[in-house]
């Protein structure tokens, strides 16, 4: 049990180390880069998602075939880390392609979409790798490296196909035409900063890593992902799970802002239930709808309010690489020790977490809500004629440059 859990955790390991950099490297260089002006030295410097995204994908799929032909200890925990660190920049990635092409509040429902298929991918996971598991034998190998196997080479094709699905900078998007690109640009111009001018400086990462804010977003995805991974991976697989990721799905692509606290309601039902199988069956059911549903909406969240590309990108990042150190502690913590106590002391700890992550949402409410508060009555004062703190601050880079600090700008609550 003990190298299971030491497994896991290393691949949370990979995936902390390499978030921020694998996001930094799909940002755009420039915004020239993103509209098509030539800029072939900036352009150097970046990789184009289209190209990014599919290769973290290959790159996972044959580290997760390799991963089926393990024979050793350290084989494993080796393939468990680069595991982590193949899969790091994909998350992150595609949230922020989303803040390239939709406007703030079409983001999250995007966000929800994606982070659905991670419950449809458990559904029918569930049914592959019951059924590969018969093949127990097959080969000279078990049913579980068969699992790993297969289920990487079907990732290698999907791969394979994505660098032809997914798309890239709007310059070069093959699906739009001059006009619908013309009309994309102006409706990002007038929500955010998306279409905006901004070359990549490292003073727009520091401003990610110095906001209060962005640590809120990460450390309220931290309390989140303690629980994700600490139920995704204890619980356990095969036809029974199937039921509970249909359900998740359907609660992630339906949820709204205020069922984020939820979870920890749910869980008090796996506390609460002795042996009832039944009514523990029942309890993970509504564990795992609350809280993949917690996460699909707070994961939005950056992506909706930081502004600046360099800053976005980066704060997404950290939000999900703050988020999985706390998913580095869910799988550890449910250990052979507890298990004559039902786990209660790993369930009283994940309420502990969901607890914290309802405080710091609420910090975040209520600070958002208050900074938009302030800054309409600092634009009412201004458009009265009252100069006291009614235009937005100058600097030397230009409004454009100030991102979510320019007074005209609103957060998302």
């Amino acid at each position: 049990m003990r190298t299971y859990n030491t497994a896991l955790a290393l691949y949370f390991i990979g995936y902390v180390i390499f978030e921020v950099p694998s996001n930094i490297m799909c940002a755009p260089s420039s915004f020239e880069h993103v509209m098509g002006v030539a800029n072939s030295i900036s352009s150097l410097k970046r990789f184009d998602p289209q190209f990014w995204l599919p290769s973290l994908t290959l790159v996972w799929g044959i580290v997760s075939v390799c991963q089926g032909l393990v024979t050793n200890q350290a084989g494993l925990f080796g393939i468990r880390f680069l595991l982590g660190a193949t899969e790091a920049g994909l998350f992150p990635g595609v949230i922020f392609l989303f803040s390239v092409y939709y406007r703030r509040r079409e983001r999250s429902w995007r966000v929800a979409i994606f982070f659905g298929g991670a419950a449809v991918s458990g559904a029918f996971g569930g049914i592959f790798a019951y059924a590969i598991g018969k093949m127990d034998g097959v080969g000279g190998r078990r049913g579980w490296q068969w699992i790993f196997i297969l289920e990487g080479l079907l990732t290698i094709v999907i791969s394979i196909g994505a660098y032809f699905l997914v798309p890239t900078w709007l310059h070069s998007a093959k699906f739009l035409t001059e006009a619908e690109r013309e009309r994309l640009i102006a409706r990002l111009k007038a929500d955010s900063d998306a279409a905006n001018e901004e070359k990549f400086q490292w003073v727009f990462v520091r401003r990610a890593w110095t906001d209060h804010l962005v640590w809120a977003y990460a450390l309220l995805f931290h309390g989140f992902a303690f629980v994700l991974y600490s139920l995704s991976l204890f619980m356990v697989n095969g036809i029974f799970c199937v039921r509970i990721y249909a359900v998740t799905d359907g609660t992630t692509h339906s949820s709204q802002l205020s069922s984020q606290g939820s979870g920890s309601r749910r869980y008090i039902v796996l506390i609460t239930t002795k042996t009832l199988a039944g009514a523990q069956y029942v309890g993970v059911l509504l564990a795992a709808a609350g809280i993949y549903t917690g996460n699909s909406l707070l994961l939005s969240w950056p992506g909706e309010n930081v502004s600046g590309q360099t800053k976005r990108a980066v704060a997404v990042a950290m939000q999900i690489t703050i988020g999985d150190i706390g998913a580095i502690s869910g799988s550890l913590i449910y250990r052979p020790a507890f298990a004559d106590h039902r786990y209660r002391k790993p369930h009283i700890i994940a309420i502990g977490y969901l607890t914290f992550a309802i405080a710091v949402a609420s910090y975040l409410w209520i600070n958002l809500a208050r900074e938009n508060k302030r800054r309409d009555r600092i634009a009412l004062q201004h458009s009265e004629g009252n100069e006291e703190g009614g235009a937005p601050v100058d600097n030397k880079e230009g409004d454009l440059h100030l991102g979510d600090r320019d007074l005209r700008y609103r957060y998302q609550l």
